[in-house]
């Protein structure tokens, strides 16, 4: 695995709302599609939450999730992760209702309480294409996104230790790589760490290079040859960020979650186009991408037959 590089790709998230872009992934069947052919393109994980087919309102339901998990499985290979983050509206029984269904390979599993403010993201929506896009986004200048130390260690009981899932630990600034270690220290979780560090969300660590970097040297620090490093970065900055960390030894992800852009002004027409294109830069670098398979041994995962879907 020397020079191979893992691509998540985060599918729809639960950050942009329809009225952003036409090529946000909204039902089952566009978040089932939209998933293959990002595995085809290369992703070896995908990365999913839902959204009420009619309104694209990100939902919590284990009915919806299970209208698309088994498609994506029986379609494709690819390691299936999915959120623990689930929605801005959510309690902590609705965000772990459908991975505790779904027994996945591997969940999400942000690492600290923060500030989490999207109230500008639809500054340019000139018009809304459903009543609860708005209030969802403005409301949340007055938002902490809760993830405590008991939140943390309840997750990786109920669903790690109870049923064998593993997590890509998304890491927001600098504190949430300590939160991590103290978790690693007190033996609650256990190494290989896929440890997701995450730049330009207000709230979070900006999106400059440094940082980008001091994050990395932060991570050797604490786990040593105990975790895999891979990086994600909001909006404008995805390809930059990601290429920076293909360029360091890291793996990456793309997604519309993450952004909604191909290039500058330029809507990206599905997942798979940003896979396609984090792809060809990094094998332009001499970077070989990673088989699912190839991740799935680095991260120790238990394999897509011992899921629950």
């Amino acid at each position: 695995m020397a020079n191979k590089v893992i691509i998540s790709c985060a599918v729809t998230g639960a950050i942009h709302t329809p009225s952003m872009s036409p090529h946000l992934p909204i039902t089952p069947e566009e978040i089932a599609r939209s998933s293959i052919e990002a595995a085809e393109a290369g992703a070896a994980i995908i990365h999913l939450h839902a959204r009420d087919p009619q309104t694209g309102e990100p939902t919590p339901d284990p009915a919806v999730f299970m209208r698309f998990l088994p498609v994506i499985k029986q379609s494709t290979d690819a390691v299936v992760n999915i959120t623990t983050g689930g929605g801005l509206n959510m309690t902590l029984d609705d965000r772990l209702a459908a991975p505790l269904i779904a027994k996945p390979e591997m969940c999400s599993l942000n690492m600290g309480s923060m500030n989490f403010n999207i109230s500008r993201a639809g500054d340019r929506v000139t018009h809304w294409k459903h009543p609860w896009e708005q209030p969802y986004l403005e409301r949340t200048d007055n938002f902490i996104f809760r993830n405590t130390f008991k939140d943390i260690e309840g997750i990786v009981e109920r669903l790690g230790k109870a049923h064998g899932t593993r997590f890509e630990f998304e890491c927001y600034d600098v504190g949430h790589l300590y939160n991590l270690a103290y978790c690693l220290d007190r033996k609650i979780v256990e190494p290989p760490l896929f440890v997701q560090t995450i730049f330009g969300i207000l709230g979070g660590i900006g999106a400059e290079p440094r940082n980008l970097l001091f994050m990395k040297e932060t991570a050797d620090r604490l786990f040593g040859d105990a975790y895999v490093w891979s990086t994600l970065a909001a909006g404008r900055h995805q390809l930059a960020f990601t290429t920076m960390a293909g360029i360091n030894g890291g793996h990456v992800r793309v997604g519309l979650e993450d952004s909604l852009y191909i290039g500058r002004g330029r809507l990206a027409r599905s997942n798979a186009e940003q896979v396609a294109k984090i792809r060809r830069i990094l094998e332009e670098l001499s970077l070989e991408i990673a088989t699912p398979d190839e991740a799935r041994a680095l991260l120790k995962l238990k394999g897509g037959d011992r899921v629950g879907f």
